[in-house]
């Protein structure tokens, strides 16, 4: 399972740090040098959950990754707790 967000596809993204040295110009120094620049990881906030995903049509219960942010914005549909709930459910979409 990839570390990709279900429903908005965030993903981790790459940047830099930068180091800077030196005496602003403004100070009466030389100006600012970037000394040490290295990569860096951006990884978003992702829980593994269940939810209802629709696969062939049907409403399935599965384990996902979601992002923090789509849990928020309620794209994530969870199921019900307990089993008999979820069974009449699912003899309501075959009728």
């Amino acid at each position: 399972m990839p570390n990709v967000c279900y429903f908005t596809g965030k993903k981790t993204t790459f940047g830099k740090t930068r180091t800077y040295r030196g005496q602003k110009i403004s100070k009466g120094g030389f100006g600012l040098k970037p000394t040490g620049i290295t990569r860096r990881t951006f990884k978003p906030n992702l829980q593994k959950v269940n939810a209802l995903v629709e696969e062939n049509g049907v409403m399935r219960p599965k384990r996902i990754k979601v992002s923090a942010k789509a849990i928020r914005q309620g794209l994530v549909v969870k199921p019900a707790k307990r089993k008999f709930a979820y069974t009449r459910l699912q003899k309501q979409q075959d009728d």
